[in-house]
């Protein structure tokens, strides 16, 4: 039985506490929160015995064996590091952080401990994912040329202000699914040759990017072009093109349901073939499942699709890079 400490009680907690329940494998015995009738509610609605009023309380627990980091992300750092100082495994929420100063905290602190750690990429732990991978590494469509991902979500009303914006919240969707395309297609060393163009829009209730676009092109001529925002929506696309065909995503796939998930291949002159995984899971129940086998058997990081530490940093590489260019696009 693995028996998980959560840091932090809102929604994201929420609905990873429910995935834990519906585990044969798991249990949740502690939680901390700032709140403390937030922390209570939150503690009796999922019968937790131990709630604590400080991160620290959580990772000193010699029941914990597992710290989830539902944390906003300007806070991911003080709160892998101090988890891992005590030798707890780590599954902390995306993204890894808001600069890569914190990023490369987070790494120094889980490489020199030792511990099991994932960034909580959630949807990547899902079967649609693999099969996507699987095609995108067989080579059918031919060599890639382009990928086009939008994702939009009306969320503006509730975002953390100190989170750093869109490319934050929602971007690092798009920017990690394209980092899993490179990886598969074009291999490990090609996603950090790249140029990037950007723009976006300021949000006027805190300033942050609201709004944000890039356009890429990547040493070997793949161009993608990645759209973010959290100020309208629910919109979502995800198309690969090779030429020899395209694949395009029915269903959303940042966001796998439980039930029938999907995308679509065409290969040029053909009829389209529709690939469908179907289960009684969701993406946040597969991430569950993927920490406990982990740990189970050892493993220092999770398996692909998932992302490594190093994979990790890569895409928090790009997301600041598209962060700073796109300030500097609309400040001038």
């Amino acid at each position: 039985m693995l028996r998980w400490g959560f840091l932090g009680t809102s929604f994201i907690s929420h609905t990873m506490a429910k995935a834990v329940a519906k585990s044969a494998g798991s249990k949740l015995v502690a939680v901390s929160g700032r709140d403390p009738a937030r922390l209570d509610a939150f503690a009796t609605q999922y019968d937790v015995p131990r709630r604590y009023d400080t991160l620290d309380a959580v990772a000193e627990d010699a029941d914990v064996d597992v710290v989830y980091v539902g944390l906003p992300n300007n806070l991911h750092a003080q709160a892998v590091i101090g988890a891992a100082a005590r030798g707890k495994a780590v599954l902390c929420e995306k993204s890894l952080a808001t600069n890569m100063d914190d990023a490369r905290a987070i790494a120094q602190a889980v490489t020199e401990t030792g511990i099991f750690f994932v960034e909580g990429l959630m949807y990547l732990s899902h079967p649609i994912i693999a099969a996507f991978g699987e095609v995108i590494e067989s080579g059918r469509l031919g060599r890639l040329r382009t990928v086009s991902a939008t994702y939009a979500a009306d969320i503006w009303d509730v975002v953390n202000p100190h989170g750093k914006g869109t490319i934050f919240n929602l971007g690092c969707y798009p920017a990690s699914l394209l980092h899993y395309v490179l990886k598969m297609g074009c291999g490990d060393t090609a996603f950090p040759r790249r140029q990037v163009q950007a723009t976006g829009n300021r949000s006027a209730k805190d300033g942050n990017l609201c709004d944000a676009t890039a356009i890429l092109r990547f040493d070997n001529g793949l161009i993608a072009g990645l759209t973010s925002t959290d100020s309208f929506g629910m919109s979502y696309e995800f198309t690969v093109r090779g030429e020899l065909g395209s694949l395009r995503f029915l269903t959303n796939p940042w966001l796998p349901a439980a039930g029938d998930n999907s995308f679509e291949i065409e290969l040029y002159g053909h009829p389209v073939e529709r690939v469908t995984r179907s289960s009684r899971y969701d993406a946040f129940d597969y991430q569950v499942q993927l920490v406990e086998a982990a740990i189970r058997n050892g493993h220092r990081e999770a398996p692909l699709p998932s992302p490594s530490l190093a994979d990790s940093l890569q895409i928090m590489s790009f997301l600041t890079e598209w962060q700073a260019l796109s300030e500097r696009a609309i400040d001038g």
